[in-house]
């Protein structure tokens, strides 16, 4: 991201500086539950300039992969530790690697550890310290959870130990006057108990936000922004009916009406009556101005006989476009795409490590559209995680069925029916998926679920129905809790729920005969089954 790319619209913000930790995500994530915006930005990005044009408050050294007393390892701006610089007043916080080379850089040893500390750990709170204010005192023990081989054998001039662990001697040290300090635990994770407050702490008493960035902040501002990037130009909106999209829709339509036209297209693999959903909610609630294309014939037609799933989903993915395309033309001037691109993409994008940008789902992200139809972007969500594009969904007014859906996939029940797609197949796996969810919402189960859907097998078995045999498709269901995605639980369910909703499906759904539950994680499995 370029200097410019932040918005200058947030007064109080947190730079957070990535040494490519796992779960620098988390950081940010913390700093703004406590009601403060945050920015991660790679260490290789960050200079004295970059840190005054972003005018944080404070700054957070994340976690990161590498030893620092190697040659040739990831360092902070040292401007951050100079007092004479004008950067050098700011409130610093390092995490594991971060506080690492903060005593690197500012006169302090380390080294490799005999003793390395991975997963849980205590630690023995030694000083008082403005980072433990209200949250731990001294002589006190606490769970913290650690990933680090290296440790840090003796502290610069001017910083003091304020807890020690068995294998870290200066497991949190703070110089007090400099407003620096450095953990070598993670306070971002859920395994350190009070790792939340800690980072309050930093944000709100050390770096002295007030902590009023609130979603219908965030809103008002994102209105505005769009208002000034737009004018009087038109817009279109690629419309899945999934929660970004639904989001910035409403966004849109809120900050410039008419302007704004949405384009639905519907490839025949929607789960049951979600089309008429989506079409209603938009049109007739909101009274967007909506483009529906029915294009199931071209989508299945296309995709008859295609058993691959890679094929399958590039196969989908070109004809969004090439449909998406030919109706945005049917529009008419419209100078700019809107899209649902959130901020861990824009993260992925930055990587330092040189890491690929994640593949947008075509389907109604629209990839490779812009440069093709010459229009700019605009993305209000791209400074959002996936559940604060919820939150801004409920500042917005979307209903709860549309905010809280689990996620569904761009090629739709295309990859939920392993092997050939058919019209036959589609009704039956429709029809098993809404029984299955409504169990789940009878059971008052679906919001602790991640994401929840039926598969039809390839497979057909024998079985028995009124003394008749039977030769039908299995079906199985799956189940997942997750925070992000990226790894996945399956659902504990008990027995009692599975007999009843296998039966009911069996009873009820003409085709299938036999149901079985995925038991799978991911990894080593995939959510989806394709």
């Amino acid at each position: 991201m370029s200097q410019a790319s932040h918005s200058d619209l947030h007064a109080e913000k947190i730079l957070i500086v990535d040494f490519g930790s796992q779960v620098t995500q988390l950081i940010a994530r913390r700093v703004r539950e406590s009601g403060v915006y945050c920015e991660i930005h790679p260490f290789n990005a960050v200079d004295e300039a970059f840190i005054q044009a972003f005018g944080p408050k404070g700054v957070i050294l994340s976690g990161g992969p590498a030893s620092v007393h190697e040659q040739t390892t990831p360092r902070a701006p040292q401007a951050l530790f100079d007092t004479a610089s004008a950067v050098g007043s700011l409130p610093v916080l390092g995490i594991c690697y971060g506080e690492q080379t903060m005593v690197a850089q500012t006169g302090g040893e380390v080294e490799a550890s005999n003793h390395r500390e991975f997963g849980r750990a205590f630690i023995q709170v030694t000083e008082d310290c403005p980072l433990f204010a209200g949250v731990w005192a001294k002589g006190e023990k606490h769970q913290v959870w650690m990933s680090h081989g290296d440790k840090i054998i003796r502290a610069p001039e001017g910083f003091r130990p304020v807890a020690v662990s068995d294998g870290s001697p200066f497991a949190a040290i703070a110089h007090d006057s400099g407003r620096m300090f450095g953990v070598q635990f993670h306070p971002e994770v859920v395994h350190t108990p009070d790792g939340a407050r800690l980072l309050a702490n930093f944000v709100h008493n050390i770096a002295g936000c007030a902590g009023d960035w609130t979603m219908a902040a965030f809103k008002d501002e994102a209105i505005q922004k769009v208002r000034d990037q737009v004018g009087d130009g038109r817009v279109i909106c690629g419309l899945s009916g999934g929660v970004d999209s639904s989001v910035v829709a409403v966004l849109l339509h809120e900050a410039i009406g008419d302007q704004l036209t949405c384009v639905f297209v519907d490839h025949g693999l929607m789960r049951e009556g979600e089309a008429d959903q989506v079409v209603s909610l938009f049109r007739d609630t909101y009274n967007i101005p909506l483009v529906h294309r029915d294009a199931s014939d071209l989508f299945l037609g296309e995709l008859d006989g295609v058993t691959d799933p890679e094929v399958k989903r590039k196969t989908i993915g070109k004809l969004f476009i090439d449909v998406f395309e030919e109706e945005a033309k049917n529009v008419g001037g419209a100078k700019f795409l809107a899209q649902g691109t959130l901020y861990p993409d824009v993260i992925e994008s930055v990587s330092f490590t040189g890491g690929p940008s994640v593949t947008i789902k075509s389907h109604h992200n629209v990839g490779g559209l812009p440069e093709r139809m010459d229009m700019a972007l605009v993305e209000p969500l791209r400074e959002l995680f996936k559940d604060e594009v919820r939150a801004l969904g409920r500042e917005l007014g979307l209903p709860e069925t549309f905010v809280g859906r689990h996620p569904f996939p761009g090629p739709g029940l295309a990859i939920r029916i392993p092997g050939a797609i058919s019209r036959d197949k589609l009704d039956i796996l429709r029809k098993a998926d809404v029984i299955y969810l409504e169990e789940i919402r009878n059971a008052g189960l679906y919001d602790t679920i991640w994401q929840a859907f039926a598969v039809l097998l390839p497979v057909q078995t024998v079985g028995v129905m009124g003394d008749a045999r039977t030769y039908d498709f299995v079906c199985a269901l799956r189940a997942v809790t997750s925070t992000d995605g990226m790894t996945a639980d399956y659902y504990p369910f008990d027995h009692e729920f599975l007999g009843r909703t296998a039966n009911r499906i069996i009873n009820e759904v003409k085709g299938i005969n036999r149901v079985v539950y995925d038991v799978t994680s991911k990894p080593p499995g995939t959510i989806e089954w394709e």
